[in-house]
C-alpha cells in the first residue's frame, strides 16, 4: 500500500511540473490555432484620461533627468510626472517644465508602495488614471498614447511592453531573453486568450481608484506590491490589458553579483505569494471563472530555472526507474525548447541576445546561487548599475 502511494505521488509530481513546464507552447498553438480576431479600439468609455506618471527613486537619483526627459517627450498633452525622491537628501535637479513635481518624503519610506502613496496624497489635482515608471526606466514617446487606447474601451489596468534598454554584457541579453519569455507567454498570448497580462512592476497603468482600492490597506514591507495587486485586480473581477504597443525601456542586470541579488528577490517573492494562485485557482473553480483559473495557475507556476532543473532532475532519474517516462520528458525539454524559440523568434528579438543563448548554463548557474540569498533577500539593495544614457529613437 505504502509503495502504491508512493509511486502514485511521484508520477503525479512529474506530471505537475510536467504541466507546468508545456503549458506556454500549448497556449500558443490554442492561440495559433484559434487566430483570434485583432483586437480593436472602436469603442470608447468616453472619459479623458488625466494622468499621474509615479517616478520613485531611492537614494541614487542620477538617471532621473533622462527617465523624466522621455516622459516630456509624450505625444499625450494631460499628465504630471511626480518624482518621489525617497531618502535623497542630496537631490539638486530643478525642472523648469511645470508637469515635473519633485516630492521628497520627510521620513525614510524605503517602500515602493508607501512611495506611491505619497504621491496620491500629495496630488496637484484629482487624477482619474495613473503610471509606474522605474525611475532607471526610458519611455516610448507615444506609451500614454497607447496605453490610453485600452482604459478607454472600459480596461482598468493595462500593462505595457517592456523592452531591454541595455545589452552591454552577456548576462543582460541573457536576462532581456527570460523577459522576452515572459512577457510572450505570461502577457501576450495570455491576454489573447481571453485570461488577464501579469504585472511586471513598471510600465503599467490603472484607474487610481482602483489602485486606491486594491492597495489602500496594503502594509507590506517587502518587494512585490505587483503580485499583491494583481491578485486583487483579478480577484475584484477585473482583466488586466496588455498593451504591446505602449513601449518602456528597462535596464537589465548586467553583472553577475546584481543577478544573483535580483533573482533572490525575485525568488524570495515566488514563495510568499505562490499562494495567490492557488486561491484564484480556487475561486476561478467555485466560480466557474476561466479568468481567474488560468491567471492563478500561471502565478502558481514555480521561475523557469526551477522547473527546468526539476525537469532535468526528473529525466535522469528515469532512465534508473522507467526509461519510457524518461523520453517523454526529452520530448517536454523538447517542447520547451521549441516554445523559448518561438518566443524569441515572435519578439523581434536583437542578434546579440541569440549570441548570448550559449552562456544560459552559467545564467541557470547563477540564479541556483540565488536560492541560497532567497530567505535574506529582502535585505538586498538591487540598485540596476545604470549605464550612460540611450537615446531611444522614435519609430
Amino acid at each position: 500500500m505504502l509503495i502504491n502511494f508512493i509511486y502514485i505521488t511521484w508520477i503525479a509530481f512529474q506530471i505537475v511540473v510536467a504541466i507546468f513546464i508545456v503549458f506556454p507552447i500549448f497556449s500558443y498553438l490554442i492561440y495559433a490555432i484559434v487566430k483570434l480576431r485583432k483586437f480593436t479600439y472602436s469603442v470608447s468609455c468616453g472619459v479623458d484620461g488625466d494622468y499621474a506618471i509615479l517616478v520613485t527613486a531611492y537614494k541614487d537619483t542620477s538617471n532621473i533627468p533622462h527617465v523624466v526627459e522621455s516622459l516630456l517627450k509624450q505625444d499625450y498633452n494631460n499628465y504630471i510626472i511626480y518624482v518621489i525622491a525617497d531618502n535623497c537628501p542630496q537631490l539638486t535637479i530643478d525642472f523648469e517644465d511645470e508637469r515635473v513635481v519633485i516630492l521628497q518624503p520627510e521620513e525614510v519610506l524605503q517602500n515602493q508602495l508607501k512611495s506611491h502613496f505619497y504621491a496620491i496624497n500629495h496630488f496637484k489635482r484629482n487624477h482619474n488614471r495613473l503610471t509606474i515608471i522605474d525611475s532607471d526606466n526610458l519611455v516610448d514617446f507615444e506609451f500614454l498614447t497607447n496605453i490610453d487606447k485600452l482604459f478607454d474601451v472600459g480596461y482598468s489596468a493595462v500593462q505595457g511592453k517592456r523592452k531591454a534598454k541595455n545589452l552591454n554584457t552577456v548576462y543582460a541579453c541573457l536576462d532581456a531573453a527570460n523577459e522576452i519569455y515572459y512577457f510572450f507567454y505570461n502577457r501576450k498570448v495570455l491576454f489573447n486568450l481571453g485570461s488577464s497580462c501579469m504585472l511586471s512592476g513598471s510600465g503599467m497603468a490603472f484607474t487610481v481608484s482602483l489602485y486606491k482600492e486594491c492597495l489602500e490597506h496594503i502594509q507590506d514591507s517587502g518587494a512585490g506590491f505587483d503580485k499583491i495587486l494583481q491578485k486583487e485586480i483579478i480577484k475584484k473581477g477585473y482583466r488586466i490589458a496588455y498593451a504591446e504597443d505602449a513601449i518602456v525601456y528597462d535596464e537589465k542586470t548586467a553583472h553577475p553579483d546584481q543577478l544573483v541579488k535580483q533573482r533572490a528577490r525575485w525568488n524570495n517573492t515566488w514563495f510568499r505569494y505562490f499562494r495567490f494562485g492557488l486561491q484564484l485557482m480556487w475561486l476561478g473553480i467555485l466560480q466557474l471563472n476561466m479568468n481567474r483559473f488560468v491567471f492563478g495557475f500561471i502565478i502558481t507556476r514555480p521561475p523557469l530555472f526551477l522547473l527546468l532543473g526539476l525537469s532535468i532532475l526528473l529525466a535522469l532519474a528515469n532512465i534508473i526507474i522507467d526509461v519510457n517516462i524518461a523520453i517523454a520528458w526529452i520530448f517536454v525539454l523538447i517542447s520547451f525548447i521549441a516554445g523559448f524559440f518561438i518566443a524569441l523568434g515572435k519578439s523581434d528579438t536583437d542578434s546579440r541576445i541569440y549570441e548570448s543563448l550559449i552562456y544560459i548554463p552559467k545564467f541557470i548557474f547563477l540564479q541556483i546561487l540565488s536560492l541560497f540569498k532567497t530567505r535574506k533577500a529582502n535585505q538586498f539593495s538591487v540598485a540596476t548599475v545604470h549605464i550612460l544614457n540611450e537615446e531611444i529613437e522614435k519609430k
